[in-house]
């Protein structure tokens, strides 16, 4: 369970990210920028981190 939890933040990530280009290439420069900072500076990191945590305890 704590597995899928944990590559649920990096579907999020990437479906912010993949948003967030759509978006901008549409011309939106409100939201689009939002979505990609979000995604590439919480999402991901939140992941990666945990993915870091969860292997040094093994």
């Amino acid at each position: 369970m704590l597995v899928i939890k944990r590559y649920a933040w990096l579907f999020g990530g990437f479906t912010a990210i993949i948003a967030g280009y759509t978006l901008l290439g549409s011309g939106d420069i409100t939201l689009a920028p939002l979505l990609l900072v979000f995604g590439y500076c919480l999402l991901i990191p939140i992941f990666l981190l945990q993915s870091f945590l969860q292997g040094k305890g093994e």
